[in-house]
């Protein structure tokens, strides 16, 4: 019997072809200033058409930004639409809808279109913001990232998510982009200061617990050059981090999210709650850091991951310089509220990475109450024992602490 095309199923997979480009520099605005260039790529309807946004302070502390617009704006081939705008960083700028209309209205006013470029230079929560301008204004404008921090050449400027916050909740409003490039520059750390310098490695800890254990052996050995912002150690661990995420991203790893797991958020469920009840003066690579050390305490509880692995992360955030505690942490329960929070925004059952090993993730989808405020007591008493980034106690006291 004939089927009624009106009645029909059609299931269709497809892919779409995305490139992501990435660059690694010493001095964009310099010496390697063709590396931005030769990613304006120009038509046959002209030059290729910039805008430059900048978070505020990096301008302020460095003349990096303006050297690169006035190279821009002399450059054959490119036309700089609009003078280099001043974008407020830090979590505000992802606090404010209004902030993001005034985004929108300076694409608007410049007439960009799909085939312009946003070159965004600015730390993750500034690049979060222009990043969905960018990915909303005429469904997609083509961004370039220039990450001016740690955390974020690490980490979420060579990711595909762009999101303010909304309600009150971390990243509640965004989008899935693929950048059209980003530019890993260090010289644009420079700025940074310590506590921002250092937080930003938090990351680079958790994406070695993930994927790779000989990164994180070298990552102890090496945390406190990392802290003393030796450039060869911090730069070989900016780089691996970011081929880590880079390649979860483009190899397989689910990059828009469309599955159960996100096993890039480990740590996570806890550091997005933490942030808010801080009104966001706890840093995001610090609230990272303490959402790693729960969870893998958590995990040798639960999983049989080794206490004193677990033991050794505390030690290695803390010899890079970075806080393991904040006192909105208790009441504990309110923070637990972060675990149905972190399920609603992927949606379906709740599913939360821990770890049975380094480099052996493994998603669960419930979480021990009790055994996770055990946990967190823990991390407590371990950060109470932290003096100059070491944390004085003997491994036969860790192996003999019994779990719940």
């Amino acid at each position: 019997m004939p089927v009624d095309p009106t009645d029909a199923s059609i299931d269709i997979d497809f892919a779409v072809p995305f490139k992501h480009r990435l660059r690694v520099t010493d001095d964009v605005a310099g010496a390697d200033f063709a590396r931005l260039t030769d990613l304006l790529e120009s038509g046959s309807e002209g030059p290729a058409r910039v805008l430059v946004w900048a978070d505020a302070d990096v301008r302020v502390a460095s003349d990096r930004v303006d050297l690169i617009a006035d190279r821009l704006a002399k450059s054959p081939g490119i036309r700089l639409v609009a003078p280099v705008t001043s974008v407020q960083g830090g979590e505000g700028v992802k606090n404010s809808p209004r902030k993001m209309e005034q985004l929108l209205g300076l694409i608007h006013e410049a007439n960009l279109d799909r085939r312009s470029y946003i070159v965004a230079i600015g730390g993750g929560a500034m690049l979060d913001a222009t990043g969905f301008a960018a990915a909303i204004a005429h469904r997609g404008i083509r961004l370039i990232r220039l990450p001016t921090t740690t955390l974020a050449q690490a980490d979420s400027g060579v990711g595909v998510k762009n999101a303010i916050n909304f309600f009150g909740k971390k990243n509640w409003v965004g989008t899935f982009a693929v950048p059209w490039g980003v530019i890993n520059d260090a010289s644009l750390l420079e700025t940074l200061s310590d506590r921002d310098y250092c937080s930003g490695f938090s990351e680079a800890v958790k994406v070695s617990l993930l994927k790779d254990r000989g990164q994180f052996e070298w990552l102890v050995a090496n945390a406190a050059a990392i802290r003393r912002r030796s450039r060869v150690a911090a730069g070989k661990a900016i780089h691996r981090s970011c081929l880590l995420h880079l390649q979860h991203i483009t190899q397989g790893g689910d990059p828009f999210e469309t599955r159960e797991a996100r096993p890039l958020d480990f740590g996570h469920w806890s550091a997005h709650k933490l942030e808010p009840l801080t009104d966001y003066r706890l840093r995001h690579g610090e609230a990272v850091a303490i959402g790693v050390a729960i969870d893998c305490l958590y995990s040798s509880l639960k999983f049989g991951f080794p206490e004193a692995d677990a033991i050794r992360v505390c030690e290695c955030l803390a010899n890079l310089g970075i806080r393991l505690w904040s006192p909105e942490i208790e009441p504990i329960d309110r923070l637990l509220e972060g675990l149905e929070e972190f399920r609603q925004h992927l949606g379906g059952r709740l599913t939360v990475t821990m770890l049975r090993g380094i480099g052996d993730p493994i998603d669960v989808h419930e979480i021990d109450a009790d055994a996770m405020r055990f946990a967190i007591q823990r991390l407590k008493e371990i950060r109470a024992q932290v003096s100059e980034f070491k944390i004085h106690r003997t491994r036969a006291k860790a192996r003999g602490t019994k779990a719940v």
